[in-house]
């Protein structure tokens, strides 16, 4: 009899260990990326990648202007005002931070820039490309063989809801896709929604709202795929979040519950 007894709790612990196994594997799938994509042990499938178009510079924009010439003098003046400090709020690359200094010229409501000795450049409307030849050509008048760089420096993104670490970030060159953002924001918690990201654009004044689904490739060719300056990102909670949430609630409800009868049977008894 103790032999089928002890055969009787073996077996109902390896149905529980089988059980534990299975809905790891389906938590597992939930978390998961691309789902579409075959495995390793099929022919790969390949996607059409979204194209990648520069973004353009727009008023109250910071960008960082570099001008060389063959006189280290000349140097010296025309990239005396590029350490002018701007507050923002960003959080690095690499760890969120309160406020972060960037340097730079601020683009003014005009789309114009102030530089030293070769004075006003309107460079809103342009890629960082665009820019860099128009300001090329006005330096030429005055100094033979300029080298000219321009750069975003308060290029952010802004990744919120159920990722690791949210917060503005300040990304370091102006390619940068959806995976690139919750890359840097740690990637998405266990209660966040995978099939319906939400992007937050500014167009012309208005708002765009883009819906991405991370459990398909498709995402990899979306016209949204590669974010633009200012963009905001956001990861809604599942409902495993929720019911946390209302269990925790619930637990707390029942603590507060059970204190104040015991509270009260105290007080009747005196």
């Amino acid at each position: 009899m103790k032999k089928i007894h002890i055969k009787r709790i073996l077996a109902g612990f390896l149905v529980i260990i089988i059980s534990c196994n299975l809905m790891s594997c389906h938590v597992n799938k939930k978390l998961a990326y691309f789902k579409d994509v075959p495995d390793s042990l099929v022919v790969p499938k390949s996607v059409e990648a979204a194209k990648f178009t520069d973004p353009k510079i727009q008023p109250n924009d910071i960008v960082q202007v570099s001008i060389i010439t063959l006189d280290p003098a000349i140097n010296t003046m025309l990239n005396s005002d590029n350490t002018t400090s701007f507050a923002v709020s960003p959080g690095a690359a690499s760890a969120p931070v309160a406020s972060q200094p960037v340097n730079g010229f601020l683009v003014d409501k005009e789309g114009n820039i102030e530089l030293p000795i070769i004075g006003k450049v309107k460079i809103s409307g342009l890629t960082t490309a665009e820019a860099r030849d128009s300001i090329h050509n006005k330096v030429a008048i005055y100094y033979k063989q300029p080298v000219v760089n321009v750069r975003f420096t308060n290029f952010t993104i802004t990744v919120l809801g159920e990722v690791v670490k949210p917060s503005t970030y300040i990304v370091p060159n102006e390619k940068v896709s959806i995976l690139d953002a919750l890359g840097m924001a740690g990637d998405l918690t266990i209660f966040g929604r995978r099939e319906n990201v939400l992007l937050i654009r500014d167009s012309v004044g208005q708002k765009k709202f883009v819906r991405f689904d991370l459990n398909s490739s498709k995402i990899i060719n979306s016209p949204y795929f590669y974010l633009q300056q200012g963009d905001m990102v956001y990861v809604e909670p599942n409902r495993a979040k929720a019911a946390s949430t209302d269990a925790i609630r619930t637990r707390n409800f029942a603590l507060i519950a059970s204190l104040i009868t015991v509270f009260v049977t105290i007080v009747s008894k005196l």
